[in-house]
């Protein structure tokens, strides 16, 4: 008999993996928009309105400084002057009252008496003045009290002199001024009316058949940032504190800027769906909503004519429509 062979085993079926799909290589040709890290947000919580350089402390402290000063009249500083004297005095007389002696004439020590505290009103305001005669000198404690009073009075009365004499220069600053800002009204109105005639003939391109938005959107940016600028003077001429400008010149500027907000209202409702609208164009329309909205009535903190007031309503209602 024919033995039947064995049987054979059968090769391993292997299973391939399944296999994984290719990264997706970047297109070339796409790049993200570089608009980089977020803007910053101003002590008023205002988005991007806040300073491009990053101030030092010591900076911050010193405009803080000259800012204060320069606030204070003359008369309250020459006041402050007479009162850091009166002060010092007082500090030389008290050390005297309290056996602590600081200052010494003629080799005996000033007292504490009516003497002693006219002695000290007078070395202080030789001190403050520099003068220094050399009749009365301070020793111990009244030698570090002198030194501080010389310093701040010495500060102040320079800033005292400096108001004396800048008083005629801010005369003629002031002259100068006003006719600066007769030209910059003038501007004003003139700039508004380029504005609005370009977005009219924006409002026609847009309409258009098939129209060019890249060379659309590169002329409004443009006309917006200009719009910008005008928009931002007017609103800070209404709310200057001390505002001398006639009505008249107010109300053709404001009846300008309503006219070219109507315009500009027109133009973003003309433009396609499909208008590619950048940051700096999301920017400016913000800025333009802010500046406009905040034109009203209600808003201004002053009082007005009733032609204004009822132009800054109108503007008000006009900038309620931007998107």
């Amino acid at each position: 008999m024919t033995e039947s062979a064995a049987p054979q085993p059968e090769d391993p079926v292997v299973v391939a993996p399944p296999a994984q799909p290719a990264p997706a290589q970047p297109d070339a040709y796409v790049e993200a928009a570089p608009f980089g890290p977020p803007l910053s947000v101003s002590p008023d919580g205002e988005f991007g309105r806040a300073p491009a350089r990053v101030a030092s402390q010591m900076r911050r402290f010193d405009r803080s400084l000259l800012d204060l000063v320069q606030q204070q009249s003359t008369l309250k500083l020459f006041f402050l002057w007479m009162g850091t004297i009166a002060v010092s005095g007082l500090c030389f007389w008290i050390g005297a009252r309290a056996g602590e002696h600081g200052l010494v004439e003629g080799g005996h020590a000033v007292g504490g008496d009516f003497n002693g505290f006219v002695d000290a009103i007078y070395f202080s305001f030789v001190t403050a003045t520099s003068i220094g005669y050399g009749d009365i000198v301070p020793v111990g404690f009244a030698r570090v009290v002198a030194c501080a009073e010389a310093v701040t009075a010495l500060l102040i009365f320079g800033a005292v002199v400096a108001k004396f004499v800048s008083h005629r220069s801010d005369q003629l600053v002031g002259e100068i001024h006003r006719v600066t800002f007769e030209e910059r009204l003038d501007r004003i109105q003139t700039n508004l009316h380029v504005v609005t005639s370009d977005m009219i003939s924006l409002t026609a391109v847009s309409e258009a058949p098939d129209p060019l938005l890249s060379r659309i959107a590169t002329r409004l940016e443009s006309s917006m940032l200009l719009f910008q600028s005008e928009l931002r003077s007017i609103h800070d001429l209404l709310y200057q504190p001390k505002l001398t400008i006639e009505e008249g010149v107010l109300s053709a500027i404001l009846a300008d800027l309503n006219l070219t907000l109507t315009v500009f209202v027109d133009l973003l409702t003309a433009l396609p769906k499909d208008f590619p609208r950048s940051q700096p164009f999301g920017i400016i329309l913000q800025n333009l909503n802010r500046y406009a909205v905040d034109i009203c009535s209600d808003c201004v903190p002053h009082s007005y004519t009733p032609r204004l007031v009822f132009w800054m309503d109108r503007i008000k209602a006009t900038a309620d429509r931007i998107k």
